[in-house]
């Protein structure tokens, strides 16, 4: 949109002339008609239009020709007997963009949005599986067993991937692991359809997609800690986390069409690409003079007293200190509440939608708006719970106490509904797709329980430190997901396959978190 703004600096009037002198350059042509008369200077008058890049260069190359400095916006008149006028009046008409448009955002702001967007598309790739199952396994012949293997086969590098990625977001920085990650499981989803028929391919490929994903929570853990605030952290970690329940959705909305109308095969074709489209947007957004120009601003709060280096982290591997984290209990009620909590949202990830189909005899296209309806509710619940938390520290509530709240919600809320699922209460279907909706979206309190302590205890260590849980934390999806279907096909029975381990974990994971959970900040000095 064009936009014209005043500046005092010279007294002018408009006046018609007939001058036919040649312009400065065509952008002025439409002032052909008129010229500016102007008076000494007392209170100036500035036109500025601001219009396209190429024109502005032009009447910077027009001013250089005729001998008038250029400086920020320069100034151009109708004709030579204009010129004169503008040089001692200093009347200016110039172009410029306020672009982009995201330029005076903090830096802080654009990561934290940019790493949501790519999580966002990293569910989206996680549980386009979970919907081109059901075709996939008509289409192939696979048993409930065998299509468990092959989901639980994402895990498995899923599982292999959080250590190094939480080693080299430590020394490269979060911001390139992320890069690298998307690309990764981008190129990966798109081998999906190509090795489908070749089981070990296709176990390759989804192991691939389970690598590139595996680096981004530590990539984005670093990212968190070394920009933002204790004061902010809840709603930084909701935010960028909670990018994985808007994929969840996004991907449960937009794979059946897809399939029922290009095949399976397209799920995965289409999704990829917005990875590797996110992939050459984020680099074409580093090259920005206002991406990269400004300075991320380090945490003020009592929890980050000093501001680390480039130099500290990017300490080598052997410099972690390793003995000191496993002597930590609190590093310990971490790593088993990431599994109990990892449990639970995996298996009911990889299953739901065909627990959806087979019990309320839904077709696919139902099945997934059902499916829709926990992570849509998470959504919700993770915006009034990062505010929850973060008003609590702000009122000088312990931190400690602030996680414990919150991740005991995470766990009782969905162990409290799964448990009534899974009894023969006589409850209409429906009603049972309403509780565990509401179970499993406050499960979503765990965004500022667990997944903020590991940034509470240790900046400096919170990547290594979310790698050592999320490798525990991925476990289940490895077991607990094929598990649940060979109990499938063993019993037949959901409540034994799927909900009952669920709640047993979600029930001892709260026992642990409570007792020996802190978010005190810890030094972990290595010791000799």
């Amino acid at each position: 949109m064009a936009k014209l703004t005043l500046r005092a600096e010279s007294s002018c009037l408009f006046s018609p002339t007939t001058s036919s002198q040649s312009q400065p350059s065509s952008f002025v042509s439409s002032f052909r008609r008129r010229r500016l008369l102007c008076f000494p200077p007392k209170h100036n008058l500035e036109f500025r239009v601001f219009c396209s890049i190429k024109e502005k260069e032009s009447i910077k190359e027009a001013k250089r020709v005729n001998g008038v400095p250029v400086d920020k916006v320069q100034r151009a008149g109708s004709d030579s007997e204009g010129d004169s006028g503008l040089e001692s009046g200093s009347g200016e008409v110039g172009f410029d963009w306020d672009w982009p448009p995201w330029k005076n955002i903090p830096r802080r702001y654009k990561l934290i949005g940019t790493t949501s967007l790519a999580f966002v598309i990293c569910n989206m790739d996680k549980v386009n599986l979970s919907i081109a199952i059901i075709p996939m396994s008509h289409q192939l012949g696979w048993s409930s067993s065998e299509a468990g293997l092959v989901q639980s086969s994402f895990f498995w590098g899923y599982a292999l991937s959080q250590l190094p990625g939480g080693w080299l977001a430590k020394i490269f920085g979060g911001r390139k692991v992320l890069e690298i990650g998307v690309l990764t499981w981008s190129l990966a989803t798109a081998l999906v359809p190509l090795v489908a028929g070749f089981t070990p391919g296709l176990v390759v490929s989804r192991i691939l997609v389970g690598i590139g994903e595996g680096v981004s929570p530590s990539a984005a853990t670093d990212l968190i800690a070394r920009s933002i605030p204790l004061e902010e952290r809840s709603r930084a970690v909701a935010f960028v986390f909670g990018g994985l329940s808007v994929g969840s959705v996004a991907g449960l909305l937009l794979a059946p069409p897809l399939i029922q109308n290009l095949g399976w095969e397209s799920v995965f074709y289409i999704f990829s690409l917005l990875g590797i489209g996110w992939y050459v947007g984020f680099q074409f957004l580093e090259g920005q003079a206002s991406w990269v120009g400004e300075s991320i601003p380090r945490s003020q709060s009592t929890d980050m007293k000093k501001t680390w280096s480039t130099k500290e982290f990017g300490d080598s591997l052997k410099d972690v200190p390793w003995k000191e984290f496993f002597r930590n209990q609190a590093v310990w009620a971490m790593i088993y509440a990431h599994f109990c909590g990892s449990w639970g949202h995996y298996t009911c990830l990889a299953w739901l939608p065909t627990y959806f189909s087979e019990e309320l005899n839904l077709n696919l296209t139902e099945a997934a708006w059902v499916s829709i309806l926990p992570p849509l509710a998470s959504i919700f619940v993770t915006s009034i719970a990062s505010q929850f938390a973060d008003n609590l520290i702000s009122s000088g509530v312990q931190t400690t106490t602030v996680r414990k709240i919150c991740q005991t919600i995470a766990f009782l809320s969905p162990a409290a509904c799964m448990t009534l699922s899974s009894l023969d209460l006589g409850l209409p279907h429906w009603e049972v797709v309403g509780i565990l909706t509401g179970g499993l979206a406050l499960s979503s309190f765990a965004l500022s329980g667990l997944y903020c302590t590991h940034q509470d205890m240790s900046p400096e260590y919170a990547s290594i430190l979310l790698g050592i849980t999320n490798t525990v934390g991925a476990v289940p999806g490895i077991i607990g997901v094929a598990l649940t279907g060979y109990l499938l096909d063993s019993t037949h029975s959901w409540s034994i396959s799927l909900f009952i381990p669920s709640i047993f974990f979600y029930l001892t994971g709260t026992v642990i978190w409570l007792v020996f959970a802190s978010s005190k900040p810890q030094t972990f000095s290595k010791t000799d």
